[in-house]
């Protein structure tokens, strides 16, 4: 199983991106994804997860009511659609596959078993 993610850039505050994962190998539809981001000299964080079927969704404080994730399994992607983007938000983004698939909650990162690369996002002021 790989993941492939991408749609990061510069941008400035108040802009909106849309970052993609795409899955290849394995089962997609039965997967749990997640979103999380890493900013220089700051830990990994918890930005938002999605179950199987898309009907259970979860999101970090930080981003409540900015960012909504989303997945269409026929085409195997997840994505994650950012909003009212402000600089604190720079970071690499990383999407994660949990094969469970059910979210009981939010999944810890040691819960995903597979990881993208990671796409960069930088938020100008």
């Amino acid at each position: 199983v790989q993941l492939q993610a991408s749609g990061g850039g510069l941008v400035q505050v108040g802009a909106s991106l849309r970052l993609s994962c795409v899955v290849s190998g394995g089962r997609f539809s039965n997967y749990a994804v997640g979103w999380f981001r890493q900013a220089p000299g700051k830990e990994r964080e918890f930005v938002s997860t999605i179950d199987w079927s898309g009907g259970r969704t979860y999101y970090g404080d930080s981003v409540k009511g900015r960012f909504t994730i989303s997945r269409d399994n026929a085409k195997k992607t997840a994505y994650l659609q950012m909003n009212t983007l402000k600089p604190e938000d720079t970071a690499v983004y990383y999407c994660a596959a949990d094969t469970y698939g059910v979210l009981d909650g939010i999944p810890d990162p040691p819960d995903y078993d597979y990881w993208g690369q990671g796409t960069l996002v930088t938020v100008s002021s």
